[in-house]
């Protein structure tokens, strides 16, 4: 379908079914219908017809998912029903006096259905007619906040049914975890205060004012409660429904009258939880029969037929040794805890990040501390606080630097950052920095060319510039320890391979802050050139979709500079590759990821998920989000979950990091 075949309206509602069909499957079933390309083709079409006919717009359209509603406040909203919370128990003998009390007040055995309880954000959804009117937090209980703007961003609800269902589901907002390192990891670099679990930045995220903010958030939704006209029996059918009707459901939960079984199903997701790309912190035990529900009846506070289970808190004390700091590329300086080695969360920590001076004098964390670490979401080892009764009497207030510890220029703590800023252009730090991510596989990708040797080259006088790199010769590098002639050609290799790297790569490689690897290649696919960009006004940056105005400004203030241009001018010489060209597949040789369909999922040990997937797909693979029979093979790394299990259900085969590594070597060595 071409935008010139969409003549009436009703082409046009058409289409726009299509692609909330995509969306259902993906964000809601798991299910890839349609290759990413396919649908941002259907998708550019779309905002072509709406820009033409924007009488033709309807709520429901996907170009509603993006955002860009500016709010001036949130009005309060009313819950006609409450929305109650639950009571808490810590172990197996406060669920059987939970039971005991359920039993005596029906008179016989009570089915439960225990659910997953995602530490996330609990929202309401109002529907009428099948369409989506209207979303709020849970606020006190009665009155929350009116976020439908924001909920609208939300992939996973859906904004019109294929019924004409009229009432309100209730359910959980949260940020994956991948989502959430990433955003911690982009506010680090920026010198903006991290948040501390996946709970805080959901509800950060839902309470934007700028909807465009949530819409780059990533979050996501489980749905378990329906209120309608017509009452459901259980919650189990209660579930179903929710799930008929189109909304996301979490398919892990349990149902079973029998106290062993729910201990069983506790023991084993308190194992699981660590490998689920969510944060959950307990189980919900809900009396599954609704007439028992009514019988069993609430207190002020919430149902008592209704009670979480609650993890315990997998924390431990361990004993700060000492504090580094580091300089990265932007010029933020980070401190890093350096612990005695603790088992936590089924993993070794000995360091753990301490983000920011505003942090270390809140926690008044200092050098032989004895202090509390878990991690935050599972993920990110983190300093609770410091154990006073244990600290030395000798102990001293930790010396925050005033000086960079590359370069020993003053520090600066900008007023609207929390983070300490080397300002120094010429930092060796931020220069190793810089050049390492200009090697990187996501921007160069010089295989062979690694920080060690890049700190090898700088310290040697070699290298001072992303250009100096290209007037290496055999003599210098061969004049290094540890490296032979062999290496040398290698790397010699690399940096002429380099040249062919497209637009996007070398824009990325630049390290403008903010830009990243998808704001590069957008920007580059819209201009074309890099000449072109270099003379780019902030107004026409920000024309592009995707490209705010934070990207927008920082992009023309690095090509005002006089040396960014004159950089680009040595690119040229060099014959870097400076138009906008996507990397040929060389024909002639066996490459198995061309045309394949790939899933990665897990962490692994010499990539990251965005390196990797830029690199595949530069091989010509399409790297999606999610497994299904049209995948030809998961890669996965440690920790992998759901998608591995549903890869071994599906027969997809299934390769390790050390298979990826043979296969790439196989085609580089072809």
């Amino acid at each position: 379908m071409n935008a010139t075949d969409i003549k009436t309206v009703e082409d046009y509602q058409k289409l726009v079914e299509k692609l909330n069909q995509y969306s259902h499957d993906y964000y809601v079933l798991d299910q890839e219908t349609v290759t990413d390309k396919e649908y941002d083709v259907l998708y550019q079409q779309l905002l072509k017809i709406e820009a033409s006919h924007p009488d033709w717009v309807r709520p429901d359209s996907p170009s509603k998912r993006v955002g860009g509603e500016v709010l001036s406040g949130f009005e309060k909203v009313t819950h006609e029903i409450p929305m109650l919370s639950l009571s808490n128990a810590f172990n197996l003998e406060e669920l059987q006096a939970f039971d005991d009390r359920n039993q005596k007040a029906v008179g016989h055995p009570v089915t439960y259905v225990c659910e997953l309880k995602i530490d996330g954000l609990s929202i309401s959804l109002r529907y009428e007619n099948g369409v989506f009117v209207q979303g709020a937090t849970r606020g006190n209980g009665t009155v929350g906040e009116d976020i439908t703007a924001n909920l609208r961003t939300v992939k996973s609800i859906p904004l019109r049914l294929k019924t004409d269902f009229t009432g309100e589901v209730r359910g959980e907002c949260y940020m994956p975890k991948s989502s959430f390192e990433q955003l911690n990891d982009k506010r680090e670099a920026e010198g903006q205060a991290v948040f501390a679990n996946p709970r805080n930045a959901a509800a950060g995220s839902l309470r934007q004012l700028n909807t465009k903010v949530t819409a780059s958030r990533n979050l996501t939704v489980f749905l378990y409660q329906l209120l309608r006209e017509e009452p459901v029996t259980s919650q189990e059918e209660a579930l179903e429904s929710l799930k008929q009707l189109g909304f996301r459901v979490n398919p892990d939960r349990t149902v079973t009258q029998s106290m062993a079984a729910i201990w069983t199903f506790i023991e084993h997701m308190t194992e699981k939880r660590h490998h689920l790309p969510y944060e959950i912190d307990g189980i919900v035990l809900k009396v599954n029969d609704v007439a028992d529900q009514q019988k069993i009846g609430f207190t002020v506070k919430g149902p008592k037929w209704a009670i979480a289970y609650k993890f315990p808190a997998d924390i431990k004390e361990t004993v700060v040794r000492e504090v580094r700091w580091t300089v990265g590329r932007t010029g933020v300086v980070t401190p890093t805890a350096i612990m005695a080695p603790v088992h936590l969360a089924g993993t070794i920590v000995q360091r753990a990040s301490l983000h920011n001076v505003d942090l270390i004098v809140a926690k008044d964390i200092r050098i032989g501390d004895t202090v509390v670490v878990h991690k935050a979401g599972d993920i990110i080892p983190e300093v609770t606080h410091v154990v006073l009764e244990k600290r030395p009497k000798d102990s001293q207030p930790l010396e925050i630097p005033k000086t960079c510890p590359a370069c020993h220029e003053p520090l600066t703590h900008l007023k609207e950052e929390v983070a300490l800023r080397c300002m120094n252009p010429n930092c060796p730090a931020q220069l190793v920095e810089g050049l390492s991510h200009f090697v990187s596989r996501n921007a160069m990708n010089m295989t062979g060319i690694g920080p060690r040797l890049i700190t090898q080259l700088y310290q040697a006088g070699y290298v001072k510039s992303l250009t100096d790199l290209y007037r290496l010769d055999e003599e210098k590098l061969v004049s290094l320890p540890g490296i032979k002639e062999k290496s040398a050609k290698k790397v010699l290799d690399a940096l002429k391979d380099s040249r062919k790297r497209p637009l996007n790569a070398v824009l990325f490689g630049l390290g403008i802050r903010h830009v990243g690897a998808k704001a590069a290649r957008l920007i580059a696919e819209h201009f074309g050139t890099m000449d072109a960009i270099t003379h780019a006004t902030m107004e026409e940056v920000e024309q592009i979709d995707g490209v705010g105005t934070i990207i927008a400004e920082s992009l023309t203030t690095f090509f005002s500079l006089p040396e960014s241009i004159e950089m680009v001018k040595e690119f040229e010489k060099i014959g870097l590759t400076l138009t906008l060209k996507k990397e040929a597949v060389d024909t002639s040789r066996s490459n198995v990821f061309r045309n394949k369909t790939i899933v990665l999922t897990g962490k692994l040990a010499n990539y990251t998920r965005p390196e990797l997937k830029q690199l595949l797909t530069d091989l010509g693979a399409d790297v999606t989000g999610s497994v299904s029979k049209k995948t030809d093979i998961v890669i996965a790394g440690e920790d992998a979950g759901s998608k591995l299990e549903k890869a071994e259900q599906l027969n997809v085969s299934i390769w390790d990091e050390k298979q990826l590594e043979a296969r790439l070597k196989d085609l580089n060595h072809e």
